[in-house]
């Protein structure tokens, strides 16, 4: 069985996240998918068929930086696997890494692998006629999900608010992207009793100040702090903050697997947070898997995804032992992509063979900004 068609599709959907203010934030980062001002959500999907008509999905790290990625899979990545065997697709996933390793060990040209590593794993999990969770062996198809919030603009009163709102919706596992201690005590305050709040600070601070306001973060009991530090490769710095004491996550920004190895190594994370669709695909998430478990570090996959990317990041972590949640982009699409996108406290994963994606086409059709198909 070998890759016959190629398709690489962006995809942009709009989308709520509860009564926002309307006035915008001047200085946020247009490239940060959880920025209050954006009201559009964007995601690179490719599709793989090989010469028996089979059909595989794949999603690639982007959002704003979609383009670039797009690009690589059209002009380098997507050509490259033409003609390749699926049985071999480890061996030609390696072959294209050391082919394209000129292009850093991160980045665009990674992402492209990685979701063309993604849809190889669903047609693989097809062709053996299982669900992907079961073809890597795990115990059951469901998850607990936890909601990943948007940026209110670090406005405590707004942000208060919508964690109260998901969190009546049944949500005990929360998960901010906001910088301003009072906007995350604020949140802390109002969740309840028992409930997990987590908060993903994108990197914004040197080493020195995310240990200062770490250190003032310490009471307010965070399951964890993520990605604090700029920049995001700054392991003696990372290991610096964990001394605080707040339980430290990170791992969306490694250069690649051998970039997570460094990471570990350093002892710079509570919580390793590999990501499906930048770190080299599933395959790129076991060889992690099996490094936390020698260091005794726990994984918790990261996903701000909302098509293959999503379903691959669950299926990974029904595989991972202790109840590992899924994180969603909790996020109201206009009109859904996929019957996987309203979102509960619970989830159970597709039992359709492989990572079963199935995306609505007059969704799609509406939604898509750019298409490439690349054929033999």
């Amino acid at each position: 069985m070998r890759i016959a068609k190629i398709d690489v599709i962006r995809v942009r959907l709009p989308f709520s996240a509860g009564e926002r203010a309307s006035a915008q934030v001047a200085d946020e980062d247009a490239f940060n998918a959880a920025s209050p001002n954006i009201s559009q959500m964007e995601s690179l999907l490719v599709r793989v068929e090989t010469d028996t008509g089979l059909c595989g999905w794949g999603e690639a790290f982007g959002h704003g930086l979609n383009p670039v990625t797009f690009t690589a899979l059209k002009e380098l990545v997507g050509p490259f696997f033409l003609g390749t065997a699926l049985e071999d697709h480890k061996e030609t996933l390696a072959s294209a890494q050391r082919a394209f390793h000129g292009f850093g060990r991160t980045g665009a040209v990674l992402y492209a692998l990685s979701a063309i590593d993604i849809a190889l794993w669903d047609l693989a999990a097809q062709q053996a006629g299982q669900p992907l969770h079961a073809f890597l062996g795990a115990p059951s198809p469901e998850l607990e999900v936890y909601a990943s919030l948007v940026s209110y603009g670090n406005d405590p009163e707004e942000v208060a608010c919508q964690v109260r709102r998901v969190g009546g919706l049944g949500f005990r596992r929360i998960k901010l992207h906001e910088t301003a201690p009072s906007a995350i005590a604020a949140a802390r305050h109002a969740l309840p009793e028992g409930a997990q709040l987590m908060v993903d600070t994108n990197c914004p601070w040197s080493a020195e100040e995310a240990v200062r306001i770490a250190k003032g973060l310490r009471d307010l009991g965070l399951a964890w702090l993520e990605e604090p530090v700029w920049p995001p490769d700054d392991f003696a710095g990372l290991a610096a903050v964990r001394k605080v004491g707040v339980p430290l996550a990170a791992g969306e920004n490694a250069s690649g697997v051998e970039g997570f190895r460094q990471l570990l190594a350093a002892g710079a994370v509570d919580v390793a947070q590999p990501s499906v669709a930048k770190i080299g695909g599933i395959s790129g998430m076991l060889e992690i898997f099996e490094m936390a478990r020698d260091h005794d570090v726990q994984v918790v996959p990261h996903c701000f995804y909302y098509g293959p990317g999503l379903l691959a990041a669950g299926h990974l972590a029904a595989t991972l032992p202790g109840k590992v949640p899924l994180e969603v982009p909790f996020i109201h699409f206009e009109r859904k992509l996929h019957d996987w996108l309203d979102f509960k406290p619970r989830m159970t994963l597709p039992d359709r063979s492989g990572l079963g994606f199935q995306p609505d086409p007059e969704v799609m059709r509406a939604g898509m900004v750019d298409h490439c198909s690349l054929s033999l």
